[in-house]
């Protein structure tokens, strides 16, 4: 597995005290204390204060604020390279760290594809670069996610790529599918797929209904999503392959997912926090921001979404950040790129979920932290002695009123503008050194 990255010089040691810990690795969530040296945590303190800290030692009184792990965004596309004014590396890092997302892998759908180790290397040598956050690489599946043939999986995997996809392509020839998926396996590679018929979703704007029949958009049936699931998870099945559903996002096809854990099938799910958090509805009067892949679904879905959340059946949530400029977003709605910033509206947008209880904070937390740390391999998403320092200091109380145009994101297409949330990152530490400070 990749050493974590950025490796800049050593920030001194500081000690975080007073704090509310949120340590889902541990189920801890009570009073804490955190000391950091050598970007390592050195000592974590289940009470406010550690008792006396040494003098050369800087410490942060937290105020009870919240102190979580820094989130582990697995699903994140940047323009960089072949689309740069879209977002670079540099612009989605500064970003992340905005959010509190101190660890993201990188989808392949960039120019060049990413379906070769030296695009793998180049990738991780330019954030290395940069210097901000952890930034990992997901490997083609087929050569120019063209769905026909197998990329250089195994090389990917060896110059380390965390995960195999075709992002948002479907490989909608099975026998493809099962190749990868058999290659993979024998390089103890994940495979992520979107499970997307996409013969019935060719065109599609928006979900078949009575919304999409009124706005006069073409649909899609959410049976497209259950269709191209039961047969990845068929294949997974047959092939011992561990298999991402990446971001289920209706009924249908939640119940097809249980019925495939409960079979022992190794399988995990994403959703995206804009599926948890918006419904067909919000496109109102043809809002582009929310033309999404998969397209909102009815508020029925949503709900359902949730309480699969809350039950354990969706493993992760992704913020699924698609940049997108403004010449692309303002047209019309079928010819609008779909997608949307994320980066720096993922926690506050879950945080959300916290305030409506409808889950667990320790649960919430995990979903963006130690489940897609323990996932890939990470040795993120946790509080614990001798793991990275990456850690998020949150008020959970505050007000947050989303303004796009102060995104740090180059794109600002963003579905939560003028949206109010409750929860605004104060600091983010990659590594014991901070990377962002409101």
């Amino acid at each position: 597995m990749t050493s974590q990255q950025p490796a800049p010089p050593l920030a001194p040691p500081l000690a975080l005290v007073n704090a509310r810990l949120v340590d889902p690795a541990s189920g801890y969530d009570g009073p804490g204390s955190v000391l950091i040296e050598n970007g390592l945590v050195a000592d974590v303190v289940r009470a406010p204060s550690p008792g006396a800290v040494a003098q050369d030692i800087a410490a942060i009184d937290c105020q009870g604020a919240l102190l979580i792990p820094g989130l582990v965004d697995i699903r994140v596309k940047t323009g960089e390279p072949g689309s740069e004014p879209k977002e670079t590396l540099k612009s989605a890092a500064r970003a992340a760290a905005a959010g509190g997302v101190t660890t993201v892998v990188l989808q392949p759908d960039t120019d060049p594809v990413i379906d070769e180790p030296a695009m793998v290397d180049f990738i991780q040598r330019r954030a290395r670069d940069i210097g901000l956050v952890h930034v990992h690489v997901a490997g083609a599946a087929t050569k120019g996610l063209e769905g026909s043939k197998m990329a250089e999986i195994g090389l990917m995997r060896e110059a380390g790529a965390l995960y195999i996809t075709d992002a948002d392509r479907v490989i909608a020839n099975s026998l493809v599918m099962r190749r990868v998926m058999t290659y993979a396996k024998g390089f103890g590679a994940l495979v992520a797929h979107r499970p997307a018929d996409p013969y019935l979703s060719d065109g599609a704007a928006a979900t078949e209904g009575d919304f999409a029949a009124r706005m006069g958009l073409p649909g899609v049936s959410v049976m497209a999503e259950r269709i191209m699931l039961e047969r990845d998870l068929a294949l997974a099945e047959l092939t011992g392959a561990p298999l991402l559903v990446d971001q289920i996002s209706c009924t249908e096809g939640l119940e097809s997912l249980k019925r495939a854990k409960d079979k022992g099938v190794k399988v995990w799910a994403t959703a995206s926090i804009n599926h948890l958090t918006f419904n067909e509805l919000d496109v109102g009067d043809y809002r582009t921001f929310y033309k999404l892949s998969p397209p909102l679904r009815g508020e029925d879905d949503r709900q359902a979404l949730i309480e699969a959340l809350a039950s354990g059946l969706i493993d992760v949530i992704v913020s699924a950040h698609a940049p997108a400029p403004a010449e692309d977003k303002r047209l019309p709605f079928e010819e609008a790129a779909p997608g949307a910033v994320g980066l720096e509206t993922l926690l506050p947008a879950l945080l959300a979920l916290h305030h409506d209880d409808r889950a667990p904070l320790i649960d919430l937390v995990a979903a963006v932290t130690s489940k897609p740390a323990d996932l890939l391999g990470l040795e993120a998403g946790r509080i614990a002695k001798g793991k990275p320092a990456d850690l998020v200091l949150c008020d959970l109380n505050a007000p947050v009123v989303i303004d796009s145009d102060h995104l740090l994101s180059k794109s600002k297409n963003s579905p939560f503008d003028g949206r109010k949330l409750q929860g605004r990152v104060q600091r983010t530490l990659v590594g014991g050194r901070e990377v962002y400070r409101a």
